[in-house]
């Protein structure tokens, strides 16, 4: 099995709303990308194909977040949704779509990337919660986490607010 890992265009909307709706009990994460690309606050969905089969096996999105440090906007996004069909679950392929999604992200400036999930499973990509700490969100907590992307540097200073786009309130997706 050989993986392609690659940025999406307008042609895969169809197969990354199949996989998400496909991936998760209910269609929330579908309905979130979808209102998401609506609003104009996705930033960056990466997409992992199965290049025996042409069929896209999981993707990974990325959309805009209102963060500041000491009343100064900073580069921020959000990760989610992230989804791997089943059959190829805990073959690297999560991995390979943060990771490479992350490079891209740190070359366009961005410094902080959020995630709201398992502390167990972000971890493993730097995400931390020491680093999401102090932030205002009304996400704020344990599950709430950041990884900072330019080199590992924190942003320094008082951490003000961390807004997610008003598509996950909406949805009430996270």
């Amino acid at each position: 099995m050989t993986i392609a890992i690659r940025p999406a265009a307008a042609a895969d909307v169809p197969r990354i709303d199949a996989l998400l709706r496909a991936c998760f009990p209910a269609p929330d994460e579908a309905d979130l990308v979808r209102e998401l690309c609506l609003a104009g606050d996705m930033v960056l969905t990466m997409v992992a194909d199965d290049e025996a089969t042409g069929e896209t096996v999981g993707a990974v999105v990325f959309s805009r977040m209102a963060v500041s440090v000491n009343d100064r906007p900073v580069a921020a996004v959000a990760l989610a949704p992230i989804a791997v069909a089943p059959a190829y679950r805990r073959q690297g392929v999560a991995d390979a779509l943060i990771h490479a999604a992350h490079e891209r992200l740190e070359a366009a400036g961005v410094v902080l990337s959020f995630v709201l999930g398992d502390p167990a499973f972000y971890a493993r990509f730097g995400y931390d919660a020491a680093v999401a700490r102090n932030f205002a969100s009304p996400y704020a907590g344990e599950h709430l986490m950041a990884l900072p992307l330019q080199g590992g540097l924190v942003p320094c200073g008082v951490r003000d607010a961390a807004h997610h786009a008003p598509a996950f309130a909406r949805l009430g997706a996270v």
